[in-house]
């Protein structure tokens, strides 16, 4: 039974450019600050791209996702990743990355994470690591696009 994570950040910016800023310069700075990791590959994130990291310490492990999906509506931005290659215990995972429209200065970004271990127990276990490891995107999300909104590159 697969289970789901969903953070939400309001940021400054419009939501199409806010959206657009979703690049590899924006991916480097959501790593982790707690272990290490190598961005093997990063294509971009719309339909058919694909994102390889490699995690080298605290363990070593593959995490290969597809972008199967993109799409931006007069209110909100989306793509959506699925992982063909997973660290182990995961079994599966799905992480839409919306950006919704606010007003014409402002979006909120939701990180809508669904995923599922080996087993329940592995799920229930994982739910805990994967909350606090997407927690801290937050802030980041919030000075990264408040410096482009002030830097005049997200208007």
């Amino acid at each position: 039974m697969p289970l789901n994570i969903t953070l939400k950040t309001a940021v400054k910016g419009n939501y199409k450019k806010v959206m657009a800023a979703f690049d590899r310069k924006l991916f480097e700075a959501l790593k982790p600050p707690a272990g290490e990791m190598e961005i093997v590959q990063f294509t971009g994130s719309q339909k058919g791209d694909k994102v390889h990291i490699q995690f080298i310490k605290p363990i070593k492990a593959t995490w290969i996702s597809d972008i199967v999906e993109d799409k931006i509506t007069d209110k909100k931005a989306w793509f959506v990743d699925e992982g063909t290659t997973l660290p182990w215990p995961l079994a599966s995972w799905t992480h839409r990355h919306i950006v919704e429209k606010i007003d014409e200065e402002h979006a909120r970004i939701i990180d809508d994470m669904t995923f599922s271990g080996r087993n329940f127990l592995l799920s229930l276990i994982l739910y805990p690591a994967i909350f606090i490891g997407f927690f801290p995107r937050k802030k980041v999300y919030i000075k990264y696009f408040d410096k482009l909104y002030r830097d005049g590159q997200t208007v």
